[in-house]
């Protein structure tokens, strides 16, 4: 399923609780946010392991997340509630 431009996908994942917190408190502790961490390990993995399609990918997402850095305001308001 392809996402919208201007929405990044949220997923889920099984972790023990207790590695998750630790995670999250040595992350804040070394001044490091975990989502951008994760998206991190992620192009890592991707760079050293992916196959030409999966380096496409990798590409054309870090163009999407260049272009919505680069949007002034951040994300498109929302319409007029029908």
């Amino acid at each position: 399923m392809t996402e919208p431009a201007d929405h990044t996908y949220a997923t889920r994942f099984r972790i023990p609780r207790r590695m998750w917190d630790a995670y999250g408190t040595a992350a804040a502790r070394s001044g490091v946010d975990r989502s951008a961490d994760l998206v991190d390990h992620v192009r890592t993995f991707i760079e050293q392991h992916g196959n030409e399609q999966e380096l496409a990918e990798l590409a054309a997402a870090e163009q999407e997340l260049t272009d919505r850095r680069a949007r002034k305001g951040g994300r498109p308001k929302k319409g007029p509630a029908a």
